[in-house]
């Protein structure tokens, strides 16, 4: 079995949790790779440990990994996806961040999670992800996401006028300060903190959510994820932000965005006992007392 570990630099207060995981494989003989970024500020942790190499590109990674760890929170696991594009390569969340809907697992379960793992005790969850056409290769061949895509105002100067189509039907235009188009991974995301609602993992629908609409009546709608979205933006300024996930782009308003969904998937470990309602329930406190 051949491991990748990704994430993103973090306190000392975690070197004894890298050290276990690293033991484990190890004894378990397990070939570990290393995002080579990441491995430099883990190095004192890789003492000892002689049989890991580094990667440090998709083409690397895709060729010699069957699941990656991913440490740190879920902006962390969005930063895989560049990496781990349409391979399918299985991601396990490691939640060292904070609120953790993708990275699930908490520091004092990691080793069990890891010991479950070698011996094969685990599923394998697919998410639905975006896309956006790319006639004119604008995201380099990374055209698309696992959270959301959101088209919203350069600055804080003026609104923006957007035109949505469903399966080329219009359906509204908004004046905003933006617009989601978000997966069921997403609704847990972003677009929830816009009011949006939540949406199971398998629930196979987009959700369109606007952002601060000057029309208080509209309101975020569930569409079927077989539907394509045409969004055009109009406005004073001659150019918008576009956000796949973490990255932003500007490109120029006569642009005509084009979203569907993807012919592959996000694939996400899910190890027993873990569960989405368990998940939300625990994240958003559902059914706490909070008054004291």
């Amino acid at each position: 079995m051949k491991i990748a570990l990704y994430g993103k630099a973090f306190g000392c207060d975690y070197d004894g949790l890298m050290r276990d995981v690293l033991r484990i494989l190890h004894e378990a003989e397990v070939e570990i790779l290393v995002y080579k970024p990441f491995g430099e500020d883990i190095k004192h942790c890789l003492e000892g440990i002689i049989d890991y190499q580094y990667f440090e590109t998709s083409e690397e990674l895709r060729a010699n990994v069957d699941m990656l760890f991913s440490f740190g929170g879920d902006g962390t696991i969005l930063d895989t996806v560049p990496l781990i594009r349409d391979s399918g390569i299985p991601v396990l969340g490691i939640n060292t961040g904070n609120l953790g809907f993708l990275s699930s697992v908490s520091t004092t379960e990691t080793c069990e999670a890891v010991r479950r793992i070698i011996s094969g005790d685990y599923e394998i969850e697919s998410r639905t992800m975006l896309q956006i056409d790319d006639v004119d290769n604008i995201f380099n061949g990374i055209n698309f996401s696992l959270n959301e895509i959101c088209v919203s105002r350069k600055d804080n100067g003026t609104l923006i006028v957007i035109d949505v189509y469903i399966d080329d039907v219009f359906l509204s235009t908004y004046w905003a300060d933006g617009l989601l188009i978000a997966t069921p991974t997403g609704s847990t995301a972003y677009s929830m903190s816009l009011g949006g609602p939540i949406m199971t993992p398998n629930t196979n629908s987009f959700l369109i959510t606007p952002i601060a609409a000057h029309n208080l009546s509209v309101r975020p709608i569930v569409i079927p994820d077989r539907s394509e979205v045409r969004i055009k933006v109009d406005g004073r300024c001659d150019a918008f932000a576009l956000g796949l996930d973490a990255r932003i782009f500007l490109v120029n308003k006569s642009m005509q965005i084009v979203i569907k969904k993807t012919d592959f998937s996000f694939n996400m470990v899910k190890l027993p006992g873990k569960e989405f309602f368990g998940t939300i329930r625990n994240k958003l406190l559902w059914g706490k007392d909070v008054r004291n």
